[in-house]
């Protein structure tokens, strides 16, 4: 009995140590797996073909898809989690590139800090859509995630645009012009953040230049909003003018990509304030016109100054100007009238005819003490402001708010449309 024990004991023991010598042979033996590529992170998004690896910063665009859908479910918690840490552009070290990093980040090459008087403005109207405070303080979910939704898919990502546009620029002003490391990687970060993998190209700014267009009939017979042509032949050669170092190629491309985000959240505003009369969804499109204003006010809003006239007291928009100019209006012979009668109230700082005026008296009714800083913006602001009901239930027209940004802008009434 013993001897049969023991040799049971010793064959179980042989056999151990041959299954333990096959599972050390396998671990040995065995690659490690490696991860495919996934398949939206190809050579090119739309008519863009990159010059340098930013499979890190296209993946980003799915974190804009994740939050949406958390916030359509008031999944607050979530939506604010991929938002704070990410979930989707995993880097090299197993940490992951997040949206609130950069917006919430100071010293960014955007105007909004700037603006509105503070470091990472734009992660702080984001987080007050997360938090249901400020802004959206008491608003319903149906407002908060239009917040949510708009803010982070259009402030955050064209915001994160324009930064890496001017960063490249700065680079290439400089002589970093290296694909990888230099200018036209920053260029590629640009392009990735405003359009993304054509798979998530839904959740992107860009997808907003194709909506608008239809609103808007801007866009060609298949579709394609003219924004959105322009913007992607400006990044084409704009990444070709980084690359041979033409300072006049790639200063025009940004300036036709800020230029048609102008266009396309100015006709974002444009239809959801003039939609506020609605009996069912006013607050819904007082919200959407908010966050859609907020991606453009800070650069639109420093061309809305005017002037107030006490005789006929109304406001003359004139753009970007200081007080002085409002000291400026004459009443003169515009038409050239052969009697040499006075009958045109002009401006001689901005060369502005005021058609609000029909006399000298009423000329004079301007002075640099009625100066009016941002005066569009601010009504503009008075209609989206989501803590204001009274605001809703009557359709606002922003344009003359907006006439002197699309003059600085060189934007004509037929880059704008018409609504359908």
């Amino acid at each position: 009995m013993t001897k049969t024990l023991r040799a049971l004991a010793l064959t179980l023991t042989l056999l151990l140590a041959s299954l333990a010598g096959c599972v050390a042979e396998d671990e040995t033996n065995d690659e490690t797996p490696v991860d495919e590529k996934p398949a939206f992170l190809d050579a090119s998004d739309a008519g863009y073909t990159y010059a340098s690896d930013v499979d890190n910063h296209r993946s980003l665009m799915l974190d804009l898809c994740d939050i949406k859908t958390a916030a359509s479910e008031s999944d607050w918690d979530t939506a604010t989690q991929i938002y704070m840490n990410g979930k989707n552009a995993q880097k090299d070290d197993g940490s992951y590139r997040t949206l609130a990093g950069f917006a919430a980040a100071s010293g960014k090459n955007h105007n909004y800090d700037a603006y509105y008087g503070v470091d990472g403005a734009i992660g702080g109207h984001i987080m007050q859509a997360l938090n249901g405070d400020g802004d959206f303080a008491g608003t319903s979910d149906t407002v908060r995630y239009q917040g949510i939704a708009k803010l982070t898919a259009n402030m955050g990502m064209v915001g994160y645009t324009i930064h890496e546009l001017n960063a490249a620029v700065a680079k290439a002003d400089a002589g970093n012009i290296d694909d990888d490391t230099g200018a036209p990687h920053n260029w590629d970060e640009g392009w990735a953040f405003f359009h993304g993998p054509d798979e998530h190209y839904g959740c992107s700014p860009a997808k907003v230049m194709e909506k608008r267009a239809a609103d808007f009939g801007t866009a060609d017979a298949d579709g394609v909003a003219a924004t959105f042509k322009a913007a992607e032949q400006a990044m084409v050669d704009g990444l070709a003018a980084l690359q041979a170092g033409d300072e006049a190629g790639y200063d025009a491309a940004t300036e036709t990509v800020i230029k048609n985000i102008i266009i396309t959240y100015s006709q974002a505003t444009l239809k959801y304030t003039s939609k506020m009369d609605s009996t069912d969804s006013a607050e819904k499109y007082q919200a959407e016109g908010y966050a859609f204003w907020k991606t453009i006010e800070a650069y639109a809003a420093p061309y809305t100054d005017g002037c107030y006239n006490m005789a006929v007291h109304k406001v003359f928009m004139m753009g970007d100007i200081d007080a002085s100019a409002c000291d400026a209006f004459i009443w003169t012979n515009g038409s050239m009238d052969s009697t040499g009668t006075n009958d045109t109230c002009y401006n001689t700082v901005t060369h502005q005819v005021s058609t609000d005026v029909s006399n000298e008296t009423e000329c004079d009714g301007y002075a640099a003490m009625y100066f009016q800083d941002k005066y569009g913006a601010e009504k503009i602001n008075e209609i989206v402001n989501l803590q204001d009901a009274t605001k809703l239930g009557t359709s606002y027209d922003v344009a003359p708010h907006l006439a002197q940004v699309w003059a600085h802008y060189g934007i004509t009434a037929a880059d704008i449309g018409s609504m359908s």
